[in-house]
């Protein structure tokens, strides 16, 4: 749960020596030179103990292909061993870690420029004998354009916390330890980027400790919480198995529920692995797996009673200005909300705007355009901010608009807008003139509002009917819209790959799913007892559904199969949008209420829940990429 209000001292989030140059990766970064590095220096440990003979292992991501194999980046060399044990680190070389834990990677390693990089060190003995199992893992981020590694992470931790943070950070990215990779797109670039800084969020590298609250910000009414005892937790669930020979019932219990699957699929070799596939699956077996935590306590503090489930949130309070308002991500992982005044977080909650919000405009709603500027609602108009915050048009003559209450964008930067009170949807171009205003057909009151890949606009009207207009305006959904689908006050709508529309119902808390063509997927509409007086959707790179309700926020298959469990990932979400990032994260607002503060508005980031998806959706409308990894 999120802390009471605070405010914390902000420093620059890039001089956190983990964060090296992912901060400033920008779209227009093609460095491919490799450049030399330093050297680096690390101790290897099983909670608390030294693990003697671990190979340490410099990999960075694969940017060739999701799925593909990390790229080793150590060659021949003084100290170095080419492993030949035809597992996954066949052929590469490693350094060894001395009696004392230590490693040490000589500088005659190269990297490429704004790739990710990380260390994995395996095997060795913490004291109980050698052990094979003992996977762990540390993310250190981009490889420096210019300078090196030693400049930025003096020294290296690697243990269980920094194992998991590496895990849950690139779970979006990850098939196992030694499969972390993209497609190589700028999108994924920036995706991979963003997520591995956010291991930074996670832990201390040079400490191996879990963080309590996000580093410190340079600007911004600061404060938050970072899941320690969580992360502790998880810690003390792979030390179980790590400081052991590998063949004891923590292990062997461990890997049982820990498979890629959960409980499905196939198991892990190792604990680094085992985290990974926890990240992936975060209701899987957590009664089993909390029960290994107190088998071999090494980090505190650690939940004192079993969670719900082990998805990592970190809770922002840099909104306390707004109410908590709608979210939209845009191309370089930056998240707006629109509400009392217009916010810019990075993906690590720095505020652009210094904690005031960007001046100008009321917002009431937002969407980003192909361009990456952001579209607000602003009581009778709409207006428009540059990437830097900057006003560029405020657009109220000839609109006429009256309450509207949902906007998206279009691949020609076309703003469609519903407005419940003159039960119209009206189309606005991007100069802000008003390029058609559409009525009938089924609008009575239109609600949210969604762009097809076809460039078609999909309207949930509260009068019970999903009406499909054409980039002109020609209804395509009949005289009355689609109806007979299930809809009850809808809150938002969603449209994935395949082209099918998800709208989640406030009133009767279901989903309801329909092809392009208006039919009801089977199943449909979907319901599950987590899913209370849902607000919003969103769906994600692997085209699941992701639900912020009342009490909790949920996870849907494409067919309808819940996979947040019985009750979701629990939470107090009041009002707001949900929306995902191009690193997998969820990002949603959260108002807990307090007898001495009142509500408190918290934006509140679930770290590598789902999978990376392209934005802004714009982006997606106009390269056919909705629901899609970038």
């Amino acid at each position: 749960m999120p802390p009471f209000p605070r405010i914390l001292p902000w420093l620059l989030l890039c001089t956190v020596p983990v964060v090296l140059t992912g901060c400033s990766l920008s779209p227009t970064d093609t460095a491919t030179t490799p450049e030399a590095g330093a050297a680096m220096n690390g101790i290897v440990h099983g909670g608390q103990q030294a693990i003697v003979g671990a190979h340490v292992y410099l990999l960075a991501a694969n940017t060739t292909g999701y799925g593909a194999a990390s790229v080793s980046l150590l060659t021949s060399g003084t100290g170095r061993t080419l492993d030949t044990s035809g597992g996954p680190t066949n052929g590469f070389y490693y350094v060894t870690s001395d009696s004392s834990g230590n490693f040490s990677i000589s500088g005659d390693y190269s990297c490429t420029a704004n790739t990710q990089v990380y260390v994995y060190a395996l095997g060795g003995n913490p004291g109980a004998g050698t052990n094979s199992a003992a996977g762990l893992m540390a993310a250190l981020g981009n490889c420096p354009a210019a300078g090196n590694f030693q400049t930025a992470t003096p020294f290296i931790f690697v243990n269980e916390v920094s194992t998991v943070a590496a895990a849950y950070a690139m779970a979006g990215f990850a098939t196992d330890a030694v499969h972390v990779s993209s497609s190589g797109t700028t999108g994924a670039k920036l995706g991979i980027a963003n997520a591995f800084v956010n291991a930074a969020m996670l832990e201390t590298l040079s400490t191996g400790v879990a963080n309590a609250v996000p580093p410190a910000l340079p600007t911004g009414a600061g404060g938050g919480s970072v899941p320690q005892a969580e992360i502790n937790t998880l810690g003390n669930i792979l030390a179980a198995c790590v400081n052991s020979t590998g063949t004891t019932s923590a292990c062997t219990t461990l890997f049982a529920n820990a498979e890629s699957g959960g409980t499905t699929g196939t198991e892990p070799t190792d604990t680094a692995t085992a985290a990974i596939n926890i990240a992936h699956n975060p209701v899987a077996a957590v009664s089993t797996l909390y029960g290994l935590s107190s088998a071999y306590q090494q980090f505190s503090p650690a939940l004192t009673a079993q969670p719900n489930d082990f998805t990592m949130s970190i809770y922002f309070n840099n909104s306390l200005f707004n109410d908590g308002g709608p979210i939209a991500i845009d191309a370089a992982g930056h998240v707006w909300i629109a509400a009392d005044s217009v916010t810019e977080l990075n993906g690590q909650g720095y505020d652009f705007t210094g904690g005031s919000g960007y001046s100008g405009l009321y917002g009431s709603n937002v969407a980003i355009d192909v361009n990456g500027n952001a579209w607000v609602l602003n009581s009778n108009a709409v207006g428009t901010f540059s990437s830097s915050g900057t006003v560029t048009g405020d657009y109220s003559s000839g609109l006429g608009l009256s309450n509207p209450s949902s906007i998206a964008m279009d691949a020609s930067t076309n703003a469609w807008i519903g407005d419940g009170a003159t039960a119209s949807v009206v189309k606005v171009s991007s100069s802000g003139t008003l390029s058609g205003t559409f009525t009938g057909s089924g609008l009575s009151v239109p609600g949210p509002v969604a762009i097809d890949a076809s460039g078609d606009a999909w309207i949930a009207d509260g009068g019970g009917a999903i009406v499909e207009l054409s980039p002109t305006g020609t209804p395509l959904s009949g005289s009355g819209g689609y109806t007979g689908v299930g809809l009850s006050s809808p809150t938002g709508i969603a449209i994935d790959h395949s082209g099918n529309v998800w709208v989640s119902n406030g009133a009767s808390s279901t989903v309801t799913e329909i092809s392009k063509t208006g039919t009801p997927l089977s199943g449909s509409p979907y319901t599950n007892a987590s899913l209370g007086h849902p607000f919003a959707i969103a769906i994600d790179g692997a085209g699941n559904a992701w639900v912020a309700g009342g009490s909790s926020t949920c996870e849907i298959s494409p067919t309808g199969t819940f996979l947040s469990g019985s009750n979701g990932f629990p939470a107090a979400q009041v009002g707001g949008t949900i929306a995902i990032d191009g690193s997998g994260d969820v990002w949603l607002n959260y108002a807990p209420y307090s007898f001495l503060f009142g509500y408190t508005y918290y934006t509140q980031e679930i770290v590598g829940a789902a999978t990376p998806v392209v934005t802004p959706l714009a982006v997606g409308v106009k390269n056919n990429t909705l629901g899609t990894r970038p």
